[in-house]
């Protein structure tokens, strides 16, 4: 079903009443809360109002909402309710409300509970809204987007910040559904913006199920208590009494499962003598990248055929290829046109003539190209290319995917493979050496290690950061061949004139 734009526009996901008395009983079985007041500030149609009746029976409850259509059926739902003379709601923008006055009236067993906006500030400058907060630098963003707010975040991010100050320290309690990516920044700007201890939890919910998206999203709750830590406990369900992991920061990033990291802690550290890389990065596939159509022909994005050199042609495999094992044959090819960044491209026009005369054909179009990498290059650059894209061999790995899925590429024929920029790779001279490094990579200490640091909700969960951090030499030495890994260190490390060259090892 189609979300209208309205909808969208203030990020309107009503809860069902199902959900939202399994989130009020939760809350008084495995927290044992018995809130003086209940606030919902964006309650909707009025699904947790009538969830905090059922289970608060004696709370105050304190409802706003923008969407006066709303007010009035939330207001007609607990019309006949006993408690119903409890419960006061409003019509008014969030943003607009002083929340700090309001607050200053309730100073103890406040209840933050509800639905904030699933919409992103982005969202809502296309949709031409104004129920938007006022910019500011809340994420502690660098250079021009710390100084316009231009960055985008997700509303209720900015929401539950807000609702954390609210919160009087031991008596306050806040539940909030939302994104599961938007609890875990929460989580992390309070860790390192307050300095007292606090209880965080996350329970995942089926988001598919009770809203009709396709989104991680969990309910959050959040409290400041004297016998509280500094990690997260994740729950897989609501119903589930035992944590499955405990999401933290450790060494300066946030990681997934502490208990699994610091087991292997030991194997992280800087690599020497394997570097991570990026594919290719062109920015132009309907030009730069080509489909075999024989005899040295080939057509483009726009449908058009040339007759083409295979010089700076090369075999491409795309993230889906490598996240689908699709890797014995190649469906596109693309146009390399440097061998190093920055590398002048006029000599393709002596080596490949019909070549340069493609690019040229299509000037216009390349030299369209948006990004600022490109400004002040010469003509037809592209970017993530080096030595080691031309290396034989690769172990790659795409970003997307939500598995540690690291392939072995082959030259295909008799030419190395370009990847592109949505993957991961390391390169190799060697089958040997490659076949080497992918046991260690694939290895359980290694696959345990990173997946303790990787959000598989988020877009592009495996970074090029994350695999970085991951030292070969430490996992060979746990896997017992720290000598053989030492010996193909010591061959790649060989110049030009034959001599080796001293490395650390």
């Amino acid at each position: 079903m189609a979300i209208s734009a309205k909808k969208r526009q203030f990020g309107d996901f009503q809860t069902p009443d199902s959900l939202a008395q399994q989130v009020t009983d939760l809350l008084k079985q495995n927290y044992k809360i018995s809130p003086q007041i209940i606030l919902e500030p964006t309650c909707g149609t009025g699904a947790f109002i009538r969830a905090a009746l059922q289970t608060f029976p004696t709370s105050e409850i304190v409802g706003q909402e923008i969407n006066p259509n709303y007010i009035q059926e939330a207001q007609q739902s607990i019309a006949n309710h006993p408690q119903g003379h409890q419960v006061s709601l409003n019509q008014g923008d969030f943003f607009a409300t002083d929340w700090q006055a309001l607050m200053s009236k309730f100073s103890r067993n406040i209840l933050i509970l509800g639905n904030p906006p699933w919409v992103t500030s982005s969202e809502l400058s296309l949709l031409n809204s104004q129920n938007l907060p006022s910019k500011s630098n809340h994420q502690n963003r660098r250079g021009i987007e710390a100084i316009t707010g231009s960055a985008n975040f997700d509303i209720s991010e900015w929401m539950l910040l807000q609702f954390t100050q609210w919160l009087p320290h031991q008596t306050g309690t806040l539940a909030i559904l939302c994104k599961y990516s938007v609890a875990r920044k929460v989580f992390c700007q309070v860790k390192n913006n307050d300095t007292a201890p606090f209880m965080a939890h996350i329970y995942l919910i089926d988001a598919k199920s009770y809203f009709n998206v396709a989104v991680a999203a969990c309910l959050f709750v959040f409290r400041y208590e004297s016998s509280g830590g500094f990690d997260c406990h994740l729950y897989p369900t609501l119903d589930s009494q035992i944590p499955s992991e405990s999401i933290g920061e450790r060494d300066g990033i946030l990681v997934r499962n502490t208990v699994q990291y610091d087991r292997w802690r030991h194997l992280l550290g800087q690599n020497l003598n394997y570097t991570w890389r990026s594919g290719i990065k062109h920015d132009c596939s309907k030009i730069m990248e080509l489909a075999p159509v024989g005899d040295g022909k080939f057509r483009n994005g726009i449908g058009e055929i040339y007759d083409l050199e295979p010089t700076y042609i090369y075999p491409l495999l795309k993230s889906s290829d490598i996240g689908n094992g699709r890797i014995e044959t190649y469906r596109k090819m693309v146009l390399v046109t440097q061998r190093a960044v920055g590398q002048d491209t006029h000599s393709i026009q002596k080596n490949a003539p019909k070549t340069w005369q493609y690019l040229s054909d299509h000037n216009q179009i390349l030299s369209r190209r948006k990004s600022s990498i490109y400004k002040n290059k010469p003509p037809y650059s592209v970017f993530g290319i080096g030595a080691y894209s031309f290396k034989p061999w690769k172990i790659a790995i795409s970003g997307f995917y939500k598995h540690l899925n690291f392939q072995l590429i082959s030259p295909l024929n008799n030419k190395p493979v370009m990847v592109d920029d949505t993957v991961n790779f390391l390169s190799f001279d060697s089958q040997a050496e490659a076949q080497f490094i992918l046991k260690l990579v694939t290895s359980k200490p290694a696959q345990e290690c990173l997946t303790s640091m990787l959000f598989w909700d988020e877009k592009r969960p495996i970074t090029i950061d994350i695999l970085r951090r991951l030292s070969l030499q430490a996992v060979a030495r746990e896997l017992g061949c720290l000598e053989l890994y030492t010996d193909w260190v010591k061959a790649i490390q060989v110049n030009s004139q034959g001599q080796l060259e001293l490395g650390l090892f």
